[in-house]
């Protein structure tokens, strides 16, 4: 399992990296806001599956020839020419920045979701989280303040969301059919492990860490190392979030 992270300043301006079928779709969204995570998860998607598979990763056409599509429940494949591309994939964007999980196909299905530490209610919590997910939250407020607060729900809510594509169900789901159970202690690689638990007694593996203003979960339906950070992206420690599509929020 390898992740690489690109930042919206990254997208290039043209489109020629994008197949014909992206292009469609991509002439389908009228909301800046729909195109630009549009763009900026294929351009980390194809760029993570290039890197994983040998493939070049600066080459416009080569790039084109590796597409993002999704499967009617919205998770992502990946084709390359036409034809199964031999990795699993799964994206997320957040506030100007985009993650590629990438792993070989048939290693089990994986999710990965990215959020900002932001302000979270405590309507929010309680509405959203379990008993044992609230209590969790509150604690870390005890211990360590409003960021406390505010890193738990963002990180419990994160995990939810990365095992739900696991699931393949997405938030179509109620959020309080899984509960997150996070390992506090963190690896010298950022790492800490989380669990999240299924209703009927499933269990699935997976890892956090927080970066800068963002937290990152990844989960899987059978336990892996943590994910390899892939070269030729950005650090999210360094990312700045934006949300440049408030300034105009539907395409001309």
């Amino acid at each position: 399992m390898r992740w690489l992270a690109c930042a919206e300043d990254d997208l290039p301006a043209g489109l020629a990296w994008l197949s014909d079928r992206e292009r469609s779709r991509l002439d389908e969204l009228r909301f800046t806001k729909r195109r630009t995570e549009f763009l900026l998860r294929r351009w980390t998607g194809k760029r993570a599956v290039s890197s994983a598979l040998g493939r070049p990763v600066d080459d416009d056409g080569a790039l084109a020839r590796v597409e993002l599509l999704n499967h009617p429940s919205g998770a992502p494949y990946v084709e390359i020419d036409g034809r199964p591309a031999g990795a699993d994939v799964s994206l997320t964007d957040r506030a100007g920045c985009a993650v590629g999980l990438v792993g070989a196909a048939g290693v089990g299905t994986l999710g990965v979701d990215l959020e900002l530490v932001e302000p979270r209610s405590e309507g929010f919590v309680t509405d959203f989280l379990t008993r044992a997910e609230v209590d969790y939250v509150r604690g870390r407020r005890s211990a360590a303040g409003e960021d406390g607060w505010q890193c738990a729900a963002n990180l419990v809510w994160s995990a939810k969301e990365a095992a739900l594509k696991v699931l393949r169900v997405g938030l179509r789901a109620d959020t309080r059919s899984v509960e997150v159970a996070i390992e506090e202690a963190r690896r010298p690689d950022g790492w800490g492990s989380l669990a999240v638990r299924v209703a009927g007694g499933e269990e699935l593996p997976g890892w956090w860490r927080r970066d800068g203003s963002f937290v990152l979960t990844v989960a899987f339906a059978s336990p892996h190392d943590p994910p390899g950070l892939m070269a030729g992206g950005v650090d999210l420690v360094a990312v700045q979030p934006v949300h440049s599509w408030l300034s105009d929020p539907t395409v001309p």
